[in-house]
């Protein structure tokens, strides 16, 4: 089911004990004693002993014996939506912090923990996976993480979530016992790794079993396999691991903004579509990574937001680069002599269009115009490049660079207002002040120098998987 408005999106996640015998002489007895093991384990789940936690809330459930709680008004027939009323919320007005500000169309998830009840007491650590030899038999012991995800109405009743959550738990455990036997190498058995993937309407959240030290580029069959089985076209990546669902509750761990341009309110111009980027993007802006381009690095900044582009949406598995490297791949081109390394010398939609090519194999197209005033006049083509390619494109004038990430368009009027990601910005990755002072913000016509001209790059998307 593909989360709406009126959705929720339940999570349970925590871990099982997994063991089992491996006999390196016989291979075919390994395997069948790796699905003996994962069968226990679906049996384990189905237990009247399992509990489901509710994450910062005092609820605990246990779904195998028809929802029975530790909270008086919660039972079996409960929306599952009154669940949000007993989570408590991290006050982000306390502690110096500012209000938080509201995500636009954000997904409410709520997130419950995988438990066993015990009548003894436990093991202070659970076990670190080892492996113990006995002559040609091998006992393996380690902790599985399990981690499943199921969208449901918010009226749906609790016991039917706890159904759904069992059945994926059991269906999640067949996935990675497929993934294990599928990769095994003698008594090599690999790690399962979780990914969940957001796919387009009506697929919505799906989840994917991996095998872990196993890259991308070696698992490209499993993936067409997986666009023929949601009906995806090949021209895009969908299940690379990059492309995995980030979810509300888990913040990036690199300290940039991610699509500050979702928590802004969409221009009210009449007639106008709306054709924005698709998909995740970091802002890349002045003064950071310790770097003060304060006055000359805008093009670079906006080329970096690019690239964070590419990257997160699996098109490529590079960093982002940095300054020198956008000038190393600008000298390796032969655009710029050995001395650019190094300097703080300004580049421009052609050099984005070198490096993006010269780094990630992009290719770019070059919008001329010879004044700002035109700007006004390219709304099919910039409404078209939204649709069709959805990447963030550079734009130059003067000594000034842009990034533009959506247009509201008119086709009717012609009217048009500009979605800019303004790459001069000083600051801290404050969200509030980003959006509210017009760093990420929707601009009129007027924006533009109407005298200068402008180079926009248009960078295209690779067709792959």
């Amino acid at each position: 089911m593909a989360p709406s408005d009126s959705n929720v999106i339940f999570r349970v996640r925590g871990s099982l004990e997994f063991s089992c015998w491996l006999e390196s002489s016989n291979v075919l007895q390994s395997q069948r004693s790796i699905s003996k093991s994962f069968n226990d384990l679906r049996s384990k789940v189905r237990e009247e002993s399992l509990v489901f936690n509710i994450c910062n809330s005092p609820v605990f459930l246990w779904p195998n014996q028809d929802c029975q709680a530790t909270v008086g008004n919660v039972s079996a027939s409960t929306p599952c939506g009154d669940l949000q009323k007993h989570i408590e919320v991290e006050d982000w007005n306390g502690g110096g912090k500012k209000k938080r500000k509201d995500k636009k169309n954000v997904l409410t998830v709520i997130s419950l923990t995988l438990m066993t009840e015990v009548t003894v007491p436990a093991e202070e650590n659970l076990p670190a996976p080892y492996l113990s030899t006995e002559k040609k038999r091998h006992a393996l012991n380690m902790v599985l993480p399990v981690d499943c995800v199921i969208s449901t109405a918010a009226d749906e009743s609790i016991g039917i979530v706890c159904e759904r959550l069992i059945g994926a738990l059991c269906c999640q455990l067949s996935d990675m016992e497929k993934v294990v036997l599928q990769h095994m190498k003698g008594t090599a058995m690999p790690v399962p790794q979780l990914f969940h993937f957001m796919l387009p309407e009506p697929n919505g959240l799906v989840s994917v079993v991996y095998p872990a030290n196993i890259s991308d580029s070696q698992l490209e069959s499993y993936r067409k396999e997986l666009h023929k089985k949601y009906e995806l076209a090949e021209d895009r990546p969908y299940f690379r691991r990059a492309n995995a669902f980030q979810f509300p509750d888990q913040p990036y761990k690199d300290g940039y903004l991610r699509n500050p341009h979702e928590y802004l309110n969409h221009p009210n111009l009449e007639g106008a579509n709306l054709y924005l980027v698709q998909g995740v993007y970091s802002y890349h802006h002045y003064m950071q990574d310790r770097i003060n381009d304060n006055g000359w690095g805008c093009a670079y900044r906006s080329l970096q937001t690019i690239c964070s582009w590419f990257q997160q949406q699996g098109f490529v598995e590079r960093a982002v680069p940095t300054h020198k490297e956008i000038q190393q791949a600008l000298v390796d081109a032969g655009d710029k002599p050995a001395a650019f390394v190094g300097s703080c010398q300004w580049i421009g939609s052609i050099e984005v269009q070198v490096v993006l090519d010269q780094l990630l194999n992009v290719t770019s197209k070059i919008m001329f115009v010879s004044q700002g005033s035109e700007l006004a006049t390219k709304g099919r083509e910039l409404a078209n490049h939204f649709e069709t390619e959805g990447t963030p494109v550079m734009i130059g004038g003067g000594v000034l660079a842009h990034t533009i990430l959506g247009v509201a368009w008119s086709e009717s009027s012609g009217q048009i207002r500009y979605l800019i990601l303004d790459p001069h910005y000083t600051g801290g990755e404050d969200l509030q002040t980003i959006t509210e002072k017009g760093w990420c913000g929707w601009k009129g016509p007027d924006f533009w120098d109407q005298q200068a001209y402008y180079n926009l790059c248009l960078p295209q998307r690779p067709k792959m998987i």
